[in-house]
């Protein structure tokens, strides 16, 4: 389906620009939040927009875009906006719960400092995507 061709070009570009320059997730106030309502240092934009990531990527698998092969086809952009939906959601609940050990607080640490080169992927997939709709891993 081409709308959904559509929403992953774009909600992977977005997550690719929120993820490097959205700040750190641990800088945001309240102050900051109220004055700055649709702003992509709003934790509330994170949260939507890593939905809305998960559920592009899920739908893009099942349903392909073109009359190829139709895992193949979508297999990266689908992957990249999954895991990119994880890290920003991943990111609020860090900020949001103040469980701060265990295994899941290592993970995020990890996947949280690898944001900027996430992002900079991120933004790179889907401007290749949306150059090349018919590659075959694209």
């Amino acid at each position: 389906m081409i709308q959904l061709y559509f929403l992953s070009i774009l909600c992977n570009g977005l997550a690719g620009y929120a993820l490097f320059a959205g700040g750190d997730n641990e800088s945001f106030s309240e102050d900051s939040e109220k004055k700055l309502r649709f702003s992509i240092t709003n934790p509330t934009f994170f949260l939507i927009l890593g939905i809305l990531c998960i559920a592009t990527g899920a739908l893009k698998l099942l349903s392909p875009t073109l009359d190829g092969i139709p895992l193949l086809g979508d297999l990266i952009p689908s992957a990249a906006g999954i895991v990119a939906g994880l890290i920003l959601i991943f990111g609020i609940y860090r900020q949001d719960v103040s469980a701060k050990a265990g295994e899941l607080d290592r993970l995020g640490t990890n996947l949280l400092a690898y944001r900027k080169p996430i992002g900079v992927g991120l933004f790179v997939i889907s401007l290749i995507h949306f150059l090349f709709p018919a590659a075959l891993f694209l």
